[in-house]
């Protein structure tokens, strides 16, 4: 299967730059697998949508200020220093532009004294480095002088200030700090809806992955089994995994709130079948057509890149035709795409 299979023409007017005024007002295109039709509808329908017997799958990790500015300490020059994970003592693994500025040994300072160094250069391009602070008092650091880390179709600065985009480029279900991009599908949720949900006594049960850089990684093969995806952190409780296992069991059906909690239950089920298991670790798992789909039954997602693996994932749960004319559709229709634009329920 060919990459160029997954492109499809996006006016740019249509990336969204900022959120609806409220979460819930994000239009909703619907599409149903089994007859392969396309409605429309506003977000907050989906409490018409879902089925009492569905069992709601959300990720819970929260988007942390990731991306920090500073100078090389041996002349002037700007170094902007991507955080992607937290190994430990001060060393993280980040990623740095420019990077060639920097080599094994090179320094950056930032505001209050604090600094970091070049440990090591990855294979990938990313670096490790130390820094001279370390546990609450970096993260006290980093809360005040860290800007989140927007993707790079969305001109932050001016749409909105620093302390808009905390609060819009997260969810409201946000707790595991852990993210540099936001598992963007749970943006669309506010707390009303969630208690409606729950009035309805429709389970909720919550996972955690952690959402790296790798999301809005190009795939530069043409050949789509050649491209490698990121390792990214996952996290679901044993209760969480006996819930959604018995609930499966019974025949009940899972919606799954995004791609991230849809690659972390299938990279389960292949490990374990249906009889997942609670347990923290790694995933690189790359969902492309044909995939057979073991956990996940309804996929609530936004609309994404061309030639994205996000895409690849999508067309492969409701079928690649399927898929990019509902793409048509959303184009013809003006729906707003990616991060903080319009979702899609497929049922």
């Amino acid at each position: 299967m060919q990459v160029s299979e997954f492109d499809y023409f996006l006016p740019k007017k249509l990336i969204a730059q900022k959120p609806s005024d409220k979460r819930e007002d994000s239009r909703m295109m619907v599409i149903d697998r089994k007859n392969g039709s396309i409605s429309h509808f506003r977000f907050r329908d989906i409490l018409k949508l879902i089925d009492p017997s569905d069992l709601i799958v959300i990720n819970n990790s929260k988007v942390f200020p990731a991306r920090l500015f500073g100078k090389k300490e041996v002349g002037s020059a700007t170094i902007e220093v991507l955080l992607i994970r937290d190994i430990g003592s001060g060393v993280w693994k980040v990623f740095l532009r420019p990077a060639k500025r920097l080599k094994v040994g090179g320094k950056i300072a930032f505001e209050e004294g604090v600094l970091c160094e070049v440990l090591e250069i990855l294979p990938d391009g990313s670096r490790l480095v130390k820094f001279n602070i370390v546990g609450n008092d970096f993260y006290d650091f980093l809360f005040k002088h860290g800007k989140v880390p927007l993707p790079p179709y969305i001109n932050g600065d001016k749409v909105g200030s620093e302390e808009f985009h905390r609060k819009r480029y997260q969810t409201v279900f946000a707790k595991k700090l852990g993210s540099v991009a936001a598992p963007t599908a749970g943006l669309h949720f506010s707390e009303e809806i969630l208690n409606e949900v729950k009035k309805m006594e429709i389970d909720i049960c919550e996972i955690t992955l952690h959402v790296g850089p790798g999301t809005f990684k190009p795939v530069v093969v043409e050949d789509v089994e050649k491209h490698t995806m990121d390792e990214e952190f996952y996290s679901i409780s044993e209760e969480v995994a006996s819930k959604i296992k018995e609930h499966k069991k019974n025949g009940g059906k899972i919606l799954a709130v995004g791609t991230t909690t849809t690659r972390t239950l299938e990279t389960l089920a292949i490990k374990y079948g249906e009889n997942i298991k609670g347990e923290m670790g790694f995933t690189d798992l790359f969902i492309y057509p044909p995939f057979e789909f073991k956990i996940v039954d309804k996929l609530l997602t936004n609309f994404h890149l061309p030639r994205s693996t996000l895409l690849m994932l999508v067309s492969a749960f409701a079928g690649k035709d399927l898929i990019m004319k509902a793409y048509e559709e959303a184009v013809k229709q003006r729906y707003r795409f990616y991060s903080y634009g319009d979702c899609m329920l497929i049922l």
